[in-house]
C-alpha cells in the first residue's frame, strides 16, 4: 500500500500538526507501508529540512500569501506520487485544495484529519477567512473525503455538528517516549533561583492557548512564596508582546518568563527541569504538548477544552476551568498539594501514554482503515456512523 500524507507545514511552523506527521510517517514505514509526504515550504524549513532524511518528503514552494499556501506544484506533485490514498492533516489552507481535485480525478480515497481545527472556537476564529476558504476549496474537500479522523470524541463530535456525515475512525496521537538523557541547563536556569519551582508552558503563543488568563490568575508573592511560570513558544502575530505587557501590569516579570521556542535537546532540558505543565487552552484537537509532558513524568494542569479525558479518569491531570476566579483557586490549590502527590500524578501520565499513546499502534489503527477503504469489508472497531 502506498499512503500520501498531506499537511500544511513540514516545519515547526506547523507545530503539532508537523510533529505529528513526522512521528506517524516514521511509524507507517516501520509498518512496511510505502509513505510520501507533502507539504509547504516556509521560511523555517531550512532549521528542519534534516528532521525529514529518513521519509520522502515534498516540500512545495508557495505563491503568494502563506496564510493561503498556493503551491502550483502540487496537483502534478499528488498525480506523480501515484498513491492509493491520500490522508490530509490540518485544513484551510491549498493543499486541501489540492487532495480535493486528486480524489475527484483518481477516483480514489483520503481521510481528512482537522487536528482540532473543526472545533467550535476554532471556528469562530477568524471566521470571515475561514467563510472565504470553505467557499473557495473547503467544503469540498471535506465534503469528498472517504472518511474523518477525530483525535478523541469530543473532536468527532464536533465533526457531526458541522453536518458532516462520512464515517469517522477515532484515533489518538501517539507519543515518541523520551530515551536518552542529556545534560544540558534549563532555559530558565539564569532566570529563576535555585530551589523554587517551575510550571512550563510550551507550545504556540496564540489566544487560543488563554495564556492570559493564566497571567491573570497567577498567584502574587503573597500567595506564592517559590513558583515560578514558564512560557516558552513561538508568538503568533504579536501576542507574546501583550503578554508580557500583562505579565508587567500586574508586577510579576520576577515570577513569569519568557524563554522563546523550545525544540531538540533544549525542549528536551525543558521538560526534565520543569516541575508541572500547564495547557489553560480554549480549543484543542489532542495536544502533542501534553502527552511530552507525560512521556517525561509531569503533573499536568489543562482545561477541559484539551480532551484526553483519561488524565482526568486516572489522576494524570488537575482540571483547571475557565472562570478566572476558580482558576485563582485552582492553580493556588496545585501548588498546595503534596509533593509526592504531584509526582504520583505525573507517574500516572507517564504510565498512560506507554499504555494508549504509542505511535505504532496508532499507525496499526490507520492502516486498517485505509485498508478498508481502498477494499471493503467490516469496518474496522474504531470506525463510526
Amino acid at each position: 500500500m502506498k499512503v500520501m500524507l498531506v499537511t500544511g507545514s513540514l516545519s515547526r511552523s506547523g507545530g503539532g500538526v508537523a510533529a505529528a506527521v513526522q512521528c506517524l510517517s516514521r511509524s507507517l514505514l516501520a509498518a512496511k507501508a510505502k509513505v510520501n509526504v507533502l507539504g509547504l515550504r516556509d521560511g523555517s524549513w531550512h532549521c528542519d529540512a534534516g528532521e525529514w532524511e529518513d521519509i520522502d518528503a515534498m516540500p512545495l514552494r508557495v505563491v503568494g500569501p502563506s496564510a493561503i499556501g498556493y503551491a502550483p506544484d502540487a496537483h502534478m506533485s499528488l498525480q506523480r506520487a501515484r498513491a492509493d490514498i491520500a490522508h490530509t492533516h490540518g485544513i484551510w489552507k491549498y493543499p486541501s485544495s489540492a487532495v480535493a481535485h486528486w480524489g475527484a480525478s483518481t477516483g480514489r480515497p483520503y481521510v481528512v484529519s482537522p487536528h482540532g481545527m473543526l472545533d467550535a472556537w476554532a471556528m469562530k476564529n477568524s471566521a470571515w477567512k475561514k467563510r472565504i476558504a470553505a467557499t473557495l476549496y473547503e467544503n469540498a474537500h471535506l465534503r469528498g473525503a472517504s472518511c474523518f479522523h477525530a483525535l478523541c470524541d469530543a473532536e468527532a463530535e464536533a465533526i457531526r455538528d458541522l453536518g458532516f456525515n462520512r464515517p469517522i475512525c477515532v484515533i489518538p496521537n501517539g507519543i515518541v517516549q523520551p530515551l536518552i538523557e542529556i545534560s544540558k541547563p534549563a532555559p530558565w536556569e539564569a532566570l529563576v533561583p535555585r530551589g523554587h519551582r517551575v510550571m512550563l508552558f510550551l507550545g504556540r503563543l496564540h489566544p487560543k492557548k488563554n495564556l492570559a488568563a493564566l497571567i491573570d490568575a497567577w498567584p502574587s508573592d503573597a500567595t506564592n512564596p517559590n513558583w515560578h511560570l514558564v512560557i516558552g513558544g513561538w508568538s503568533e502575530g504579536r501576542h507574546e508582546e501583550t503578554l508580557r505587557k500583562l505579565a508587567k501590569t500586574r508586577a510579576l516579570e520576577h515570577r513569569i518568563h519568557f524563554v522563546g521556542p523550545l525544540f531538540g535537546n533544549e525542549k528536551a532540558a525543558a521538560f526534565r527541569a520543569a516541575d508541572a505543565f500547564v495547557l489553560p487552552s480554549l480549543s484543542e484537537g489532542l495536544p502533542i504538548a501534553v502527552l511530552e509532558a507525560w512521556s517525561y513524568g509531569l503533573p499536568v494542569l489543562k482545561t477541559d477544552a484539551c480532551n484526553i479525558a483519561q488524565g482526568f479518569r486516572e489522576n494524570a491531570a488537575f482540571r483547571l476551568s475557565l472562570e478566572p476566579d476558580r482558576m485563582v483557586a485552582e492553580i493556588l490549590a496545585f501548588m498546595q498539594m503534596d509533593r509526592e502527590a504531584q509526582r504520583v500524578m505525573g507517574r500516572n501520565g507517564q504510565h498512560l501514554t506507554e499504555r494508549d499513546f504509542c505511535w505504532s499502534g496508532v499507525a496499526g489503527q490507520l492502516l486498517e482503515v485505509y485498508r478498508w477503504l481502498l477494499d471493503g469489508g467490516p469496518p474496522p472497531a474504531c470506525v463510526r456512523f
